[in-house]
C-alpha cells in the first residue's frame, strides 16, 4: 500500500477521536429515567479526561419521539425531556473550556408529523409549503404510487385522507421525507444549519444523507437477485427512492455556507448498496463534506485481519478524502457482542480501542465503548424501538445498544432512577464507571491511557499507513510522519502468538497491553497489542 495517500493533514478533525453521546441514555439530571443536556454538561470532565478531541449529541430536538428524536418537529427548539436552549449554551460553554469541540446531528431528509412545515403542507395542494414534502396520487386501483419499501417495514407510502395523497416515508410512517427537491425546503434547512452555527457549534453530523432526494418520476425500484436480508427494504435494489444525483448540489450549496463559519467540520452517515461509492462521492474535492464514516465495520459479520485491511484499502481505492470509522453506534448491536462474545470482554475491548484510534482517519467512539460495554439484553416487553418491534425476533435491535450509561452500582439503575426508559442490563451494572475507575487494569483506564499517549504520538494522528506482512490473526502497520515512526501490531485472536521482524532492531515499546517485545520478538497474549517506536 501506497502510504495511505501521504498525510496531508491541516484539520482539528483529522485524526481526532470524537466521543458520540446518545443523550436519552448518557445523564439524568433531574432522576425523571431520561438523559439530559444538564447531565451531559455533568459529566464533560469525565469525558475530557478520557483525551478525546470532540463530542458527538444525537439529536436533542423537539419532537414527539416516535424514533426518538429523529423525528424532528422543531429543527431550532430543544424538546423538554432535554432541557432548554440556555442549557444548550451552557453545555456548549464548558465543552469549549475543557477544549472540546462539539458536533450535532442535522436531520434533513425527514421531519416528524408534527412538524408545522408538514401540518401545513398536509392541508391541501395550494398552500405556501404544499411542496415541502414528497406527495403523490395513488394509483388508479388506490395502491401506492409505486413499490418502494420503507427501512423499517412495509410500504414507504401512507395515505394522507386530509390531502387525498400518499405521502413518501423511507422510515416511519411518521417521519414523512422532506423534498429537498424544493429550493424553499432547502434554504429553510440552510437557515436551520445557520442557526446552530450562530450558537457556536463546531460541526454537524448528518443524518441518512443519501436518503436527501428522490427520483421526482417515482419509478420502481428493481428486485435484487439474491436479497440478503429479513425486512421488504432488503429485496429491492434502492435506485429510485434515494441517492438522486443532485444531492451534490445540495451538499455543495451547503458547505459554502459552512465555510463562512471556521474550522466547522462536517460527517456523512451514508449507508446501503453503494454506500462507499456514495461517500466517496459525497466527500470529493474541498467543496463537498470532509468526511463520512464508513458502515463496513458496523455490518462487517466478523473481525479479522483481512476485514481491516480490505475496508482501508477498499476507501483509498475509491476515495480521496479523509476516512472516519466506528465499531460501534447507536444503530447497530455493540462491537463486543457482535464479534466478541465467548471471549475475553476485557482484553477484547480493550483491543478494539487500540485498533480503532490508530487506523488512519478520525475515530467515533460511541459512549460505553470507553467501559466495553456489550450489547445489553432487553426484554420484549420493555422494548421501546420501533424497528426491534417491527422486525422482533429477527435482530437485536437498536434498544440493546441505547440502554442507560452505567455510572455506578447504586440501587438496580447504574446510577439512574429505577424507572429508566431503558432497563440496565446486569453485565453492565457490573462495568459501571465507578468500578471502572477503582481498577487499575480496567478497560476504562486502559483507554484513558491510550488516547492520552495518543497526543503525543504524531504518527497515530496525522501519519500515513502502511501494512506489513503478517499472518492471521496479527494485523501490522507502520504510521509514519517524516522520519518519526510507530509500529502497531494487534492479535486479533485469542491464543497466544508470535511476531518477528528486521523492524524490531532498535525498536522501543511505547504502549502496550498483554503484548511484549523480547530479543526473539513480540510476544502475544490474548488480544494483545503492542505499539513500537521504530528508529
Amino acid at each position: 500500500m501506497d502510504g495511505h495517500k501521504g498525510n496531508n493533514v491541516s484539520e482539528w478533525w483529522q485524526g481526532a477521536v470524537v466521543y458520540q453521546i446518545y443523550p436519552r441514555s448518557f445523564c439524568d439530571s433531574n432522576n425523571d429515567g431520561i438523559g439530559d443536556l444538564k447531565g451531559i454538561t455533568s459529566r464533560l470532565d469525565y469525558i475530557a479526561s478520557l483525551a478525546v478531541d470532540a463530542i458527538w449529541i444525537s439529536p436533542f430536538f423537539t419532537s414527539p419521539m416516535h424514533d426518538f428524536g429523529y423525528d424532528v418537529a422543531d429543527f431550532r427548539g430543544v424538546d423538554p425531556i432535554f432541557g432548554t436552549l440556555e442549557d444548550f449554551d451552557v453545555l456548549i460553554a464548558k465543552a469549549h473550556g475543557l477544549g472540546l469541540k462539539v458536533i450535532i446531528d442535522q436531520v434533513y431528509s425527514h421531519t416528524s408529523m408534527d412538524c408545522a412545515w408538514f401540518k401545513e403542507s398536509r392541508q391541501s395542494k395550494s398552500n405556501d409549503k404544499n411542496d415541502w414534502y414528497v406527495w403523490a396520487d395513488a394509483k388508479a386501483d388506490g395502491s401506492p404510487p409505486n413499490n418502494w419499501q420503507s427501512v423499517f417495514s412495509g410500504a414507504a407510502w401512507t395515505w394522507d385522507t386530509t390531502r387525498k395523497q400518499y405521502y413518501l416515508h423511507n422510515f416511519l410512517s411518521q417521519q414523512p421525507d422532506l423534498n429537498l427537491h424544493s429550493s424553499a425546503v432547502q434554504e429553510e434547512l440552510f437557515r436551520v444549519a445557520k442557526f446552530w452555527l450562530d450558537k457556536g457549534v463546531d460541526g454537524f453530523r448528518l443524518d441518512a444523507t443519501n436518503f436527501y432526494m428522490h427520483d421526482p418520476m417515482l419509478r420502481d425500484n428493481p428486485a435484487l437477485d439474491n436479497p440478503n436480508g429479513k425486512r421488504p427494504f432488503d429485496f429491492q435494489l434502492q435506485q429510485y427512492n434515494q441517492s438522486h444525483p443532485d444531492i451534490v448540489t445540495f451538499i455543495e450549496k451547503l458547505r459554502s455556507l459552512i465555510d463562512t463559519y471556521p474550522n466547522r467540520f462536517t460527517v456523512a452517515e451514508v449507508g446501503g448498496y453503494k454506500s462507499l461509492e456514495e461517500m466517496a462521492l459525497y466527500t470529493k474535492g474541498n467543496k463537498r463534506l470532509n468526511t463520512a464514516y464508513s458502515f463496513v465495520f458496523l455490518e462487517a459479520p466478523d473481525l479479522s485481519a483481512a476485514t481491516i485491511k480490505n475496508a482501508l484499502e477498499d476507501w483509498d481505492k475509491s476515495a480521496e478524502s479523509w476516512p472516519s470509522w466506528t465499531f460501534s453506534n447507536h444503530d447497530r448491536p455493540r462491537a463486543v457482542t457482535r464479534w466478541g462474545t465467548g471471549k475475553d470482554r476485557r482484553s477484547f475491548s480493550k483491543m478494539l480501542n487500540a485498533m480503532l484510534v490508530s487506523l488512519r482517519g478520525t475515530a467515533f467512539l460511541y459512549q460505553g465503548e470507553e467501559l466495553g460495554l456489550p450489547q445489553a439484553r432487553v426484554p420484549y416487553d420493555r422494548l421501546v424501538d420501533p424497528e426491534a418491534i417491527a422486525n422482533w425476533p429477527e435482530t437485536l435491535g437498536r434498544d440493546g445498544t441505547r440502554t442507560p450509561h452505567p455510572w455506578d452500582a447504586n440501587c438496580d439503575g447504574a446510577g439512574w432512577s429505577s424507572d429508566a426508559w431503558l432497563p440496565v442490563d446486569d453485565a453492565q451494572v457490573k462495568l459501571n464507571v465507578e468500578a471502572q475507575e477503582a481498577d487499575i487494569e480496567s478497560t476504562l483506564h486502559a483507554t484513558r491511557r491510550l488516547l492520552s499517549l495518543r497526543k503525543t504520538l504524531t504518527p497515530l494522528i496525522s501519519g500515513t499507513l502502511d501494512f506489513i506482512q503478517a499472518n492471521e490473526p496479527l494485523l501490522a502497520y507502520i504510521r509514519a510522519v517524516e522520519d518519526k515512526r510507530i509500529l502497531c501490531v494487534i492479535n486479533l485472536g485469542n491464543t497466544a502468538q508470535e511476531f518477528q521482524s528486521d523492524l524490531l532492531k532498535n525498536a522501543t515499546d511505547v504502549y502496550s497491553e498483554n503484548a511484549e517485545l523480547t530479543p526473539a520478538g513480540l510476544q502475544f497474549g490474548t488480544y494483545g497489542h503492542i505499539f513500537i517506536k521504530l528508529t
